[in-house]
C-alpha cells in the first residue's frame, strides 16, 4: 500500500509537513507496512518556497536588495539544485515590508525583485521560477527590469527610476545594456490571476487600493499605465501587455512576458512540477490532501483542485480532509477528488478548532483511514 500526503497548510494551525506527519501516524496505525510519501505543497502564495525547499530539497540563499521604498534589506529565495531557483517576489517588494502608512503605488518599486533575479543569474542558475503574489508595487515592472540593466526613458532620453509615478512619463525603452544572462534562462512565472494590464479588470484599478492607492492616485496610475502599454505595444507588438495575467503584480506579470519571455503558470500547477508530483504519484493507492477550508475557490488555481487534477489523469483516488466546507464546496468532486472529510466533529468556535487542530486532524485521518481499510477489505 503506497499513500501520498499533499495537503496545503492550515493557516494558523497545522504546516503542510505537520499534516503530513499526522497523516504518516495515523496510516500506519491502520496498515503497518505501508510506503507514505509526504509532500508539502503550496498554491504560489504565503509559504510556497518553504513548501517546495521541505519537499525537494535544496539551499536558501540570501542576498542585499532594495524593499518597495528603496531601503537595504536582506531578502531570501531558494536554489532548488545547480540548475533551478525559486523566488518569492514578496520578499523582496511585498506588502507586509511596508507599515500601512507607507504605502503609496507612486511611490513603490519592484527593483528588488529583479535584484534577486540578478543575483539568481550570476550564481549559475538558468531556470528560474518566481512567485509573484503579494506585491507592495503598481510600476509596471520597470523597477525590476531596470535593475536588470533594461532603462526606461522619458521624451527628453532620461532615464526613469522605475516607480509607479514614472508610468505616465515613459516614451522609450532602451534594451542595449540588458543583463546577458538572461539569454539563456528560462523564466516561469507561479501567476493565478488573468487580469490584464489595463482597464478595470486591470492592475491598477483592481488591486491598487489594497496598496495604499486613493481615487486619485488610481486615476493617475491608470492614466499612465495606459501610456506604458502604448509604448510596450508600440516597440513589442500588439500582445504586449495584453496577455493573460499580465495585470498581476501592479504590472510585473507583463514586463516579464515581455523583456524574460516568462510563461506564466498556475501556482498549485508549478508547485507539483517542482515537486515531481506525478513521478511520485506512480503506484500511489491513495492521495490525501486538502486546506483549511473548502469552497467553490478551492477547484480554481488552489491546492485540492490541482492535486485532484492531477490524481484524475492518473487514475488514483484522492480525499480530503479540510478544517470547514463553505459554499460549493462540493464543486471539487470534479475535480478528482472523490470525498471531503471535515476535521470538525462537533459544536464549536473557531479558536476552540484551531487550538485543537492536531487532536481534530488526527480523529479525521484515523476515520478516513479506517473507512479506507473497510473499502479494500470489501474488495477482496
Amino acid at each position: 500500500m503506497k499513500f501520498v500526503f499533499a495537503s496545503d497548510s492550515f493557516k494558523g494551525s497545522l504546516s503542510s509537513m505537520e499534516i503530513a506527519e499526522l497523516l504518516k501516524q495515523e496510516a500506519r496505525a491502520c496498515f503497518p507496512d505501508c510506503e507514505c510519501v509526504c509532500l508539502p505543497v503550496a498554491d504560489g502564495g504565503e509559504g510556497t518556497m518553504e513548501a517546495v525547499l521541505q519537499a525537494r530539497g535544496g539551499v536558501l540563499l540570501e542576498t542585499e536588495v532594495l524593499d518597495p521604498l528603496g531601503r537595504r534589506i536582506r531578502a531570501a529565495y531558494a536554489g532548488l539544485d545547480e540548475d533551478r531557483a525559486l523566488i518569492e517576489m514578496a520578499a523582496a517588494s511585498g506588502l507586509p515590508l511596508l507599515r500601512p502608512e507607507e504605502r503609496d503605488p507612486l511611490e513603490t518599486t519592484s527593483f528588488g525583485t529583479g535584484q534577486m533575479i540578478r543575483d539568481a543569474l550570476e550564481r549559475g542558475y538558468r531556470r528560474i521560477t518566481i512567485a509573484i503574489g503579494g506585491s507592495a508595487t503598481n510600476d509596471g515592472g520597470m523597477g525590476a527590469m531596470r535593475a536588470l540593466g533594461i532603462r526606461f526613458l522619458d521624451k527628453d532620453g532620461n532615464e526613469l527610476s522605475g516607480r509607479g509615478k514614472d508610468l505616465e512619463r515613459v516614451a522609450g525603452i532602451d534594451e542595449t545594456g540588458i543583463c546577458p544572462l538572461i539569454r539563456g534562462a528560462r523564466f516561469t512565472v507561479m501567476c493565478d490571476v488573468k487580469n490584464p494590464l489595463t482597464g478595470p479588470d486591470g492592475a491598477t484599478l483592481t488591486f491598487g487600493a489594497q496598496k495604499g492607492g486613493t481615487l486619485k492616485t488610481l486615476e493617475r496610475l491608470e492614466q499612465g499605465m495606459r501610456r506604458y502599454e502604448e509604448v510596450l505595444i508600440e516597440a513589442y507588438g500588439p500582445e504586449a501587455g495584453r496577455r493573460e495575467g499580465s495585470g498581476a503584480a501592479g504590472g510585473l506579470g507583463a514586463a516579464l512576458a515581455v523583456f524574460l519571455h516568462a510563461e506564466m503558470k498556475p501556482g498549485i500547477e508549478t508547485v507539483l512540477d517542482l515537486v515531481e508530483f506525478d513521478r511520485k504519484l506512480k503506484g500511489a493507492s491513495l492521495v490525501v490532501t486538502g486546506e483549511g477550508r473548502l469552497d467553490w475557490q478551492s477547484s480554481f488555481g488552489k491546492v485540492p483542485g490541482g492535486v485532484g487534477g492531477r490524481c484524475r489523469l492518473a487514475g488514483v483516488p484522492a480525499v480530503a480532509i479540510v478544517g470547514g466546507m463553505g459554499k460549493g464546496a462540493e464543486e471539487i468532486y470534479r475535480h478528482g477528488i472523490s470525498s471531503i472529510v471535515t476535521t470538525i466533529n462537533g459544536p464549536m468556535r473557531t479558536e476552540e478548532a484551531m487550538e485543537r487542530a492536531e487532536e481534530l486532524y488526527s480523529c479525521a485521518a484515523r476515520r478516513m483511514f479506517r473507512l479506507f481499510e473497510a473499502g479494500t477489505s470489501l474488495r477482496k
